[in-house]
């Protein structure tokens, strides 16, 4: 008798940094895109790498690739010919002087401290010893006493800090900066730079190859990782909670064209980029509705994925003892008329590694996972149409874990993939194998977030928000009735679709840290600025004003952190 199949198990890692350039400087105004490129893009793709026999599905946003290759670039052009660098914190490994103001080095100063205290800071003696000092020096009088040489110490510490475990384990000039500690020289500041430089550039070709080979699915998220469901009706985000309150705004003007414009884009640079077309589409926020499933169908997708918090509540709205069936969940559906399935993550699960795993040992979290899987495997093993989807970011949980999760992750993939009830898999290979999705009647529009769309809408803080870009939105529909040059066109549309973004309407509201929240919303409103400028409009004054009217709280958690740096 053949063995009985085992259950395929999907892990899928989401790749995503909003647009931190300032379009009207061209500098980079967080370094979040190149930390976790040398971090947990480069780890991510090494563990893969390391083990044949491990399969992901790796989940990238269109504007993440493009940061990624600019990046690659400016480093590269200012190696060869002296160009500046893209962003002042990577400045610092260049040969320019740290700048004289005090303002300027003491917020350099405060950045290079922005990393996980116990996992990234501690885990250094140098660092460790560097980062005390720098926390006195922290008040434009007192950073005075930071000579240059401290500064560019720090940021080396900073940097090597950021690297990927896989990097640190096995390049020697990591391990001579590491050995010399501190008063490193320009040429070795210029060496960590040029590998930060390769790092970056390699990150895409890498994942590519997997993909070439087999062990990797690509997939992507339309353009600029907007909530489509919102852009397409914002009352939806009342399905799942009827009294939310909304935007003064009764739509987002011309929604449904700019939905299938990101969706059109996201394909077109996601095929320049690996070679083919996307089978699968991860939602921004894993946030769906009909209409967006219905889009998402129609641009060609296989597949899309979103969270089982999405699926308990659709199914509530057809029959509420569906909603509590333990079968009813991990297996693929499929909306009428759409002819695309819909895969659900299993919040739990995925929640486990966002969060608990941290403070485990590497290989006990590994097994305890396998151990809820292959429970799952042997109360589904009759059904044959189960598939166990975990998901969640590909960055920002590893900094909070011991050595970037490098044991979690290693043995994980080892155990999984030599498992007698477990087969780790992709979504597409599901279909393939003729998993057959179940019917779901209706959607109820919500999010990876508890189901629902109340983290992007309904704060005042929030709506505030909106209002703000249905404005810029209008005015942008005005001007591109008269717009005949191409270029005009071209430059004003992605820029909005930068402004589109749901990064922005996250981080608004006092459930998030004060600083980060600070961050964001100057970070919105010089993209707004940027667009009117695009547009030869004056800007509106209120977008000199900050938006935000709460005072911050604790970081929120979330088993898709945000890229804060810690």
């Amino acid at each position: 008798m053949s063995a009985a199949p085992r259950l395929p198990v999907i892990l899928l890692w989401h790749m995503h940094q909003p647009q931190y350039k300032d379009a009207l400087t061209g500098q980079y105004a967080l370094p979040w895109t190149y930390l976790h490129a040398v971090k947990d893009y480069t780890d991510m793709a090494a563990h893969l790498e390391g083990n044949p026999a491990a399969r992901a599905v790796v989940n990238f946003t269109p504007l993440l690739i493009e940061q990624i290759e600019e990046i690659a670039r400016r480093v590269a052009e200012h190696l060869e010919n002296g160009n500046a660098l893209p962003d002042p914190v990577l400045a610092l490994l260049g040969p320019d002087p740290v700048p004289t103001e005090p303002a300027a080095r003491l917020e350099l100063l405060r950045t290079c401290l922005r990393a996980q205290r116990q996992q990234m800071i501690e885990r250094f003696g140098p660092y460790l010893e560097l980062a005390t000092i720098a926390e006195t020096l922290g008040t434009p009088e007192r950073v005075a006493y930071a000579s240059d040489q401290f500064i560019h110490d720090l940021a080396v510490w900073y940097h090597l800090a950021w690297l990927g475990e896989s990097v640190r384990r096995t390049d020697p000039l990591v391990a001579r900066l590491i050995e010399r500690g501190r008063d490193f020289s320009s040429a070795q500041r210029r060496d960590l730079l040029t590998l930060i430089g390769t790092l970056v550039g390699q990150v895409l070709l890498r994942y590519r190859r997997l993909a070439e080979r087999g062990q990797c699915e690509l997939s992507v998220t339309p353009y600029g990782h907007p909530i489509i469901p919102l852009l397409l009706d914002f009352q939806c985000a009342r399905d799942a909670l009827p009294t939310l309150q909304l935007p003064a705004h009764a739509a987002y003007p011309g929604g449904a064209a700019r939905a299938t414009w990101h969706i059109e884009e996201a394909i077109r640079v996601f095929t320049r980029t690996f070679g083919g077309r996307p089978a699968g589409c991860w939602p921004a926020e894993g946030a769906v509705s009909a209409a967006t499933l219905g889009q998402l169908a129609a641009a060609g997708f296989r597949w899309a994925a979103s969270s089982d918090g999405v699926l308990r509540g659709s199914l509530r709205l057809t029959d509420a003892n569906a909603a509590r069936d333990p079968l009813a969940y991990n297996r693929p559906y499929r909306l009428g008329g759409t002819g695309m399935s819909c895969f659900f993550r299993d919040d739990t699960l995925s929640d486990l590694i966002g969060f608990t795993y941290a403070t485990w040992h590497g290989d006990d979290a590994a097994a305890n996972l396998v151990e809820e899987l292959s429970q799952l495997a042997r109360r589904y093993e009759s059904s044959g149409n189960h598939a166990v989807l975990i998901a969640l970011d590909g960055e920002n949980a590893w900094e909070h874990y011991p050595f970037n999760g490098f044991y979690f992750l290693r043995a994980l993939y080892e155990q999984l993939a030599n498992h007698p009830l477990l087969e780790l898999t992709t979504l597409s290979d599901c279909l393939a194998r003729g998993l057959q999705p179940a019917p779901l009647p209706r959607v109820c529009a919500g999010s990876w977030v508890h189901g629902t769309l109340a983290t992007w809408m309904g704060d005042p803080d929030k709506n505030r928000a909106w209002d703000l870009l249905c404005n810029a939105k209008e005015a942008y529909d005005r001007v591109m009735q008269d717009a005949s040059d191409p270029g005009q066109r071209a430059a004003a549309g992605r820029q909005l679709a930068r402004c589109e973004s749901s990064d922005w309407f996250w981080w608004f509201g006092d459930y998030n840290p004060a600083d980060a929240v600070s961050q964001f919303d100057h970070l919105y409103r010089r993209q707004l600025v940027t667009l009117y400028r695009r547009l030869n409009l004056p800007p509106p004054g209120e977008l000199t004003l900050p938006i935000s009217t709460g005072h911050g709280a604790p970081e929120h958690g979330g088993s898709m952190r945000r890229a804060t740096g810690g």
